[in-house]
């Protein structure tokens, strides 16, 4: 079930009628159960693209299509944010059980659903614990499980790892891809990490300084499944070195346009 994103733009306007624009004729296609990662310096439009894709924001022109689709309650998207927006009174396996009361689900199904994907996260053992009790990790494996419960058709996630420090980042951009390999849910990522597109990703989404537009379109061709092992290969560096070959192009632009301008 390929999503397609057409001419998507976003101007915002502010109250003295001065103009913003965000995005500007953004074009693509999320794949049937692909890992997409869109990439761009800051101030690029990422996080506003996956908005309006979810359903958030609505763009200035253009559309989002989920091709295919039947009109059957599977929730078309599902979100993970950056800080996992956990319930905080509601302990992990009610948190992941919010999406399927909500879906009118029964006590004994929406319970079998949690404890799988409790499983699957590498929370088992974590049922009645409350987000308080949970380290950053385990709070993103938490909000992950609560997104992939609903069976979206697509997962969107904004820089769900940023906040964590690097070696437990590394961890979970592993585990992540041992559970998409697993779920694979059709996957929509936000980061501001070359390494972390890389590793995760099947392509990868460039966009351009503000204006935000697509400047490029990267496929990964890296064995799966993936492993540490893999950032060791020469292949791996290459992308790397690419990708941040044309992002350092473009913020530096940024930043002769910011000296001009003062």
């Amino acid at each position: 079930m390929p999503v397609l994103i057409e001419q998507i733009s976003k101007t915002y306007r502010d109250r003295r009628g001065r103009t913003l624009e965000a995005l500007a004729d953004i074009d693509f296609i999320v794949r049937d159960r692909e890992f997409l990662t869109i990439l761009g310096p800051s101030g690029s439009g990422k996080t506003t693209l996956l908005q309006i894709v979810a359903g958030l924001l609505a763009p200035s022109a253009g559309r989002v299509v989920f091709e295919g689709v039947c009109p059957n309650g599977r929730p078309l998207s599902s979100v993970v944010f950056q800080e996992g927006a956990l319930f905080p009174w509601r302990t992990v396996e009610k948190n992941i059980q919010f999406g399927l009361e909500e879906k009118g689900r029964g006590k004994k199904e929406r319970r079998k659903i949690a404890a799988d994907f409790m499983q699957l996260v590498g929370l088992s053992g974590f049922a009645d614990r409350y987000p308080h009790q949970l380290s950053g990790g385990l709070k993103q494996r938490a909000a992950l499980a609560r997104a992939l419960a609903v069976d979206p058709y697509l997962l969107l996630m904004d820089e769900p790892f940023s906040a964590l420090d690097a070696q437990t980042r590394a961890l979970m951009q592993t585990e992540l891809s041992r559970i998409w390999e697993q779920a694979r849910n059709s996957v929509l990522y936000v980061t501001h990490n070359i390494r972390e597109a890389v590793f995760l990703s099947d392509r990868v989404l460039l966009l351009s300084r503000r204006p935000g537009r697509v400047m490029d379109l990267v496929s990964i061709d890296l064995p799966r499944p993936r492993r540490e092992e893999v950032t060791r290969v020469r292949a791996f560096q290459t992308y790397l070195d690419y990708l941040w070959g044309r992002i350092k192009d473009q913020a530096r632009e940024s930043l002769e346009e910011d000296w001009c301008r003062k």
